[in-house]
């Protein structure tokens, strides 16, 4: 076994840890178990992962196919494509490359919205795309008036007809990824109908009843790693569509690289990466203490207020078909003397039938969408009177806010639910997704298909909404800041845009079912610790308990501990008790920032990480008064901003940058190098509790684990937040070192940190990273900082 692994690994010689880690992930995932490794900043763990998958794979005993590669990080992304490369640079000159790809979306691959040509960009891209299939494939399908072939024949010709005219200039072919494609730069039409040529080619080269793979036109198993320039270029410049090939070449390369939401996510699993999804395939859950969060975000679902409305119209469209024809009038657009009035009747009676949904369930349906609005309406004016009265005249003022539809803290019906069960029965709930889903057959056939219908999502979110628990799951009604001049000055919907939300709070039983599809794998971070908590709340508990094997490493910093100096600093908690808001002057706060000032005023670029935005905008002003050097704040914003601030903070040495450690700068970049020498984490970033979302949270995570907790000793609060916000304060001291030659500080300011007391979350860290954050008071920190710059020779 080492022998064949040692062939695949990237570099010389691994590292001890990884070596242990490569061979405990083969043999764990031979006995279709499942390795959980922590492994410090540094340690190698996407080569780690990556040597022991391809092993799998190229071993012709094993019966593993595939390696699938989950993040939720894009530069953590990018490392794996770097290390897959790597990897084939280093293979025997007798062995063919690792095949890979890496999953993008529709807009980084449509050669239209690449170019911004065809009246398609990011925004429209998925919209427009699913129309001008479903027409490509209705003008070419068996009932359909010709071909695939004659489709992209028609598309080449309008080029090829003014070639031979001999007007060489007028010719325009739309280029994308530096490749020219055999097409004009706009979609193509049949007959007036608008289409795909792209689309058009992978259906004229899709076998009837063959491998999709043998629609692609290129070879992709000599080529490693094929990144998203080259797919674009190899299948534009043939004329076929590269998402299409992004679809068909899935099951057949050795490594695919994407989000947890290729895996997680039921929409995009459903009609895109399924096939993926079986005990053939070695997953790698990278970023592993995101994956229950992410998850959960991708197991809750809710409407759009506006989304409600939009369906309710989609609702009248196909019942005025029925009842105008019925009624012997003709809808508007009706030619005089025409019968389409007549074939639309003849169309939605016939989808409906097929569908075995009836006219009266239709209107049912409709009637209770509205109802509903008009209750969510109610309810939102009723909420906004009572909690913030001068809501009408101070729009621009108004927080995001939510609205819970029972106690948090007491699982039971929510007010919606109970409002409806004295108006309709459980019916409506029930077949709203089979009258939203033929709803959106019927109109893609009467209307243009260029857009996203309303009534399946709203069918999928009402039969969710019936189905899910009260225990595990929180409903309420979010509110999101806008402004809309179109709606009227006294409405709430010009100030916001509100949503029916369904949380699931406890996602661990969707983690573990969809783990339990795959044959084995690693799930790795540099803070998964306490494992025990970890494996709780993924379900891999649950796994186990099936016969499903869990092995556990936790592999520390192995570089020299001479290179770095870690401190808990004894400060007040930085709780909100003790530091009042923003801005307020007492004890506690000068506290934190003489620490902060004290590590930011040494040598190199320093970090310093608060517990929310707010309060690193507080912290990056006083600091800006106490130091010499630049002080940079990141604030909330896009991720231009965001790069860009990196960017800035990169350029040289002896910068101060503060953020949010719930922000993005905290996890997953590469402060590699000197690009970073200090970090500062002050407080436990615990989320706000006084949220509803949040007391839902704790306490559905008492009643799924027991207020004894995991493992003993951890109950809700501790299982939900608390130790989530302790990863989050880890990762941000982990940027510090990332390798043998680097020397840095990290410094922890909070009691908490310091001590073991009632509130105290030492507990929460591996044994080595205990040991290595020793107390030290407020005022003897400098000593410590002074001691290790004359060591560091500073």
């Amino acid at each position: 076994m080492e022998e064949s692994w040692r062939a695949i690994f990237g570099h010389d010689e691994p590292y001890p840890e990884q070596a242990d880690g490569i061979e405990t992930a083969i043999e764990t995932a031979e006995r279709d178990g499942f390795a959980v490794i922590e492994g410090a900043c540094g340690t190698g763990k996407t080569m780690l992962a990556l040597t022991a998958g391809i092993d799998r794979v190229r071993d012709p005993d094993s019966a593993f196919e595939r390696v699938v590669v989950l993040t939720s990080v894009k530069q953590q992304l990018r490392q794996f494509e770097a290390d897959v490369r790597t990897i084939n640079d280093g293979l025997p000159e007798d062995w063919r490359p690792v095949s890979a790809l890496t999953l993008v979306g529709k807009a980084d691959v449509c050669p239209y919205s690449r170019e911004r040509v065809a009246r398609i960009d990011d925004a429209s891209v998925y919209d427009r795309c699913e129309g001008l299939r479903e027409r490509t494939r209705n003008l070419s399908g068996r009932d359909g008036p010709t071909t695939a072939a004659t489709l992209t024949d028609e598309a080449r010709g309008t080029q090829t007809g003014l070639l031979d005219t001999g007007s060489d200039a007028s010719v325009e072919y739309l280029e994308t990824a530096d490749e020219p494609t055999p097409y004009p730069p706009d979609t193509a039409e049949y007959d007036g109908t608008e289409f795909c040529p792209f689309y058009a080619r992978y259906l004229d080269d899709l076998p009837e009843d063959g491998d999709p793979v043998e629609a692609v036109p290129f070879d992709f198993v000599d080529r490693g790693l094929l990144d998203t320039e080259a797919l674009v270029s190899l299948s534009a410049g043939h004329g076929t569509c590269p998402h299409s090939m992004l679809g068909a070449l899935l099951p057949h390369v050795e490594v695919v690289i994407g989000n947890y939401y290729h895996a997680f996510d039921p929409r995009t699993t459903g009609s895109f990466t399924g096939a993926l999804l079986d005990d053939s395939t070695f997953v790698v859950c990278d970023e592993a203490h995101m994956l229950e969060p992410r998850v959960r975000e991708l197991v809750s679902d809710g409407v759009a207020d506006a989304t409600l409305r939009d369906a309710e119209s989609e609702f009248t469209r196909i019942i005025q078909a029925v009842d105008l024809a019925d009624g012997d009038r003709r809808p508007p657009n009706a030619r005089p003397g025409s019968d389409t009035g007549d074939r639309d009747a003849d169309l939605v009676r016939g989808e409906l039938e097929a569908a075995d949904v009836s006219l009266d369930e239709l209107k049912t349906t409709r009637a209770f969408v509205r109802d509903l609005r008009e209750e969510l309406d109610r309810r939102v004016r009723a909420y906004l009177d009572r909690e913030r009265p001068s809501w009408r005249t101070a729009m621009d003022d108004l927080p995001d806010d939510e609205i819970p539809l029972r106690d948090p803290e007491t699982p039971a019906p929510d007010g919606l639910t109970e409002w409806a069960a004295g108006r309709y029965g459980d019916d409506v709930w029930v077949r709203a997704e089979a009258v939203g889903a033929v709803v959106a057959r019927v109109l893609n056939q009467l209307q243009d298909a260029d857009r996203e219908r309303s009534a399946p999502t709203v069918g999928r979110v009402l039969g969710r909404w019936y189905r899910a628990d009260h225990t595990r799951h929180f409903r309420s009604i979010d509110l999101s800041r806008t402004w809309n001049e179109t709606e009227p000055a006294d409405s709430w919907r010009r100030g916001y845009t509100a949503r029916l939300s369904i949380h699931n709070c406890v996602p661990g039983d969707a983690i573990a079912d969809r783990l339990d599809d795959f044959g084995g794998g690693v799930l790795m971070s540099a803070t998964l610790e306490p494992l025990d908590v970890f494996r709780t709340v993924t379900g891999l508990d649950v796994l186990a308990d099936n016969g499903r094997p869990v092995v556990e490493r936790t592999y520390g910093l192995s570089f020299p501990e001479t290179n770095r100096a870690s401190f808990a600093v004894d400060a007040p908690a930085f709780t909100f008790e003790n530091r009042g808001p923003p801005g307020a002057e007492n004890e506690t706060r000068r506290v934190y920032v003489d620490a902060a000032a004290e590590v930011a005023s040494g040598h190199g670029n320093v970090l310093v990480g608060m517990p929310n935005y707010a309060e690193a905008e507080w912290m990056a002003g006083r600091l800006d008064e106490r130091l010499d050097s630049p002080v940079l704040l990141d604030e909330s914003s896009d991720d231009g901003t965001t790069e860009a601030l990196k960017t800035e903070f990169f350029a040289g040495s002896g910068k101060t940058l503060v953020t949010s450690l719930r922000g993005t700068l905290t996890e997953g970049v590469d402060y590699r190098g000197d690009r970073l020498h200090a970090a500062v984490v002050c407080g436990v970033p615990l989320v706000d509790t006084t949220r509803p979302r949040t007391q839902a949270l704790v306490t559905a995570y008492d009643r799924a684990f027991g207020t004894d907790g995991p493992g003993g000793g951890t109950g809700g609060f501790e299982t939900a937040l608390t130790v989530p916000a302790v990863r989050k304060a880890r990762q941000a001291v982990g940027r510090v070192i990332r390798g043998p030659d680097e020397r840095g500080v990290r410094v922890l300011v909070d009691a908490r940190y310091a001590r073991d007391r009632w509130d105290g979350v030492r507990e929460y860290f591996p044994a080595w990273e205990r040991e290595e954050f020793g107390a030290v008071s407020p005022d003897l920190l400098s000593l410590g900082l002074d001691r290790f710059a004359a060591r560091d020779g500073r």
